[in-house]
């Protein structure tokens, strides 16, 4: 039983389907639409230079490529390494450790204040004076931990 499309795929329907699928990654989560969008270019590349090569064949190519492109790129990706993103994202107090900063009030009793910034934070830590350069060491909640600075 054969079966009529009607036309012959040319490399202008893979590119688009090369592009569709691309345009998918830029939608959808993962990266699978990446490698099988690629695999859909190479056919098109291939089938630029074998233009009377039956759908069939291109089909079997494509699903082939498909996978090999898919499984490289897998590997690919873990030999590289996954990027880590910042661990202090959206935790503003955690990337201020090591932050030098400048007593706004005496630091009293264990506790007083420190600009960081453009804001003021409650810190603790040993008694010093108002305008002392201190680092700080922790954090925990919206209080700083901090300490003369070397």
């Amino acid at each position: 039983m054969e079966i009529d499309l009607g036309f012959l795929p040319t490399f202008w329907h893979w590119w688009i389907l090369a592009v569709v699928l691309l345009g998918l990654e830029l939608t959808a989560p993962g990266i699978i639409f990446l490698w099988v969008g690629i695999a859909a270019a190479i056919v098109g590349v291939v089938i630029l230079f074998a233009s009377q090569m039956a759908w069939e064949i291109q089909v079997l190519l494509f699903s082939a490529l498909s996978l090999a492109v898919t499984a490289g790129g897998r590997i690919w990706w873990k030999r590289r390494g996954a990027i880590e993103g910042d661990p202090t994202l959206n935790r503003r107090g955690a990337s201020m450790v090591g932050t030098i900063c400048v007593l706004e009030t005496n630091l009293t009793n264990g506790r007083g204040r420190a600009r960081v910034g453009d804001s003021t934070w409650t810190v603790t830590g040993p008694d010093l004076p108002k305008g002392t350069p201190v680092r700080i060491v922790a954090v925990e909640g919206s209080i700083l931990s901090v300490e003369v600075r070397d």
